[in-house]
């Protein structure tokens, strides 16, 4: 009998998934296959789209100091529409690289290259996601609802982009950051400037971590001909991230301040809020100081330390919101 231990990737588990993640563990096996082209097993990007809504919906309170249970839906419905939207997207994504992803290594365990699931399949687990996502956005206002079938047009483009720009975080950014319009105008009805302000620093932001986690990838990308701004950058990447980082912290100033200059807030939570800008930039700082193109694992744990790099200002808009 032998004694060799199947690895991961023969499992059907995915390179670059978390460790002992629940989809792994716990998941019923047939579902495996579609919860790993939905990203369940790596739930980073979950919160990297829903972190904006978040933004977005704050903000949008603290605007008017008005909370109203609908806004507790709002919270919600995002958090489900961002799971479900994010799987879709990733679904799609896998759909369209499917010819790419099995040339490169981080990739290549994915299930539609890995054969876990087919393209038809995985085309049908997309259209799923999408049409529930769908139905939770129908219980926001008509604006809110234009908005969300809008989104659909960057997430289309996406997978795309890296076939004809170098600069396809730039998609990325328009799709993830969709959620600060959707969800300012769910809770006030109406686009406005504050949140046009708040999307343009998510794609910044975007531009940021994403330039890190394209890192890990830029041999196989260019044995390839895949475009991403790592490859573009090269070890210029710590001065353009840099750029990101300020634009970040400055444009996310502006929607705070865009939000509460006139609103029945008051200029101590106002400065609270922008204290939360402030700490979110000093968080990326933090990155950018241990940032080395070379460790994949190092790019892999600065990407991830998003999440909490998103979630600053969250705490400081939600103190605002109490003062």
């Amino acid at each position: 009998m032998s004694s060799e231990k199947n690895t991961p990737e023969q499992n059907g588990q995915v390179a670059d998934a978390v460790q002992g993640n629940w989809v792994d563990r716990y998941a019923p096996a047939a579902t495996r296959p579609y919860l790993r082209l939905s990203r369940a097993d790596r739930p980073i990007g979950t919160w990297l789209l829903l972190i904006p809504c978040w933004w977005g919906l704050l903000l949008a309170m603290l605007h008017d100091r008005l909370v109203t249970w609908h806004d507790l839906w709002i919270f919600v419905g995002s958090a489900a529409g961002a799971w479900l939207m994010r799987g879709a997207g990733c679904t799609w994504n896998d759909i369209s690289d499917r010819d790419f992803d099995g040339a490169v290594e981080r990739t290549r365990s994915r299930p539609i290259p890995s054969g876990q699931v087919t393209a038809s399949q995985a085309a049908i687990w997309m259209c799923i996601q999408a049409l529930i996502a769908f139905c939770i956005l129908l219980t926001f206002n008509t604006a809110a609802v234009w908005l969300g079938v809008l989104a659909l047009v960057p997430v289309a483009i996406y997978p795309f982009a890296k076939r004809f720009t170098w600069w396809p975080q730039v998609f990325l950014g328009l799709a993830f950051n969709w959620g600060a319009l959707l969800a300012w105008t769910a809770h006030r009805g109406a686009l406005e400037a504050p949140a046009l302000y708040l999307y343009a620093a998510g794609i910044a932001w975007t531009l940021f971590y994403d330039t890190i986690y394209a890192h890990q990838d830029t041999e196989d990308d260019a044995l390839i001909g895949i475009k991403s701004t790592a490859r573009l950058f090269g070890s210029q990447s710590p001065m353009w991230l840099s750029r990101f980082m300020a634009a970040t912290v400055s444009l996310l100033g502006l929607a705070v301040i865009g939000a509460m200059l006139s609103s029945a807030s008051g200029p101590f939570a106002m400065l609270i809020a922008l204290a939360g800008a402030c700490a979110m930039g000093w968080h990326m700082l933090w990155q950018l100081r241990h940032f080395d193109a070379d460790d994949s694992g190092k790019l892999v744990k600065l990407f991830r330390s998003n999440r909490d790099a998103g979630f600053i200002p969250l705490l400081f808009f939600a103190v605002a919101l109490l003062v």
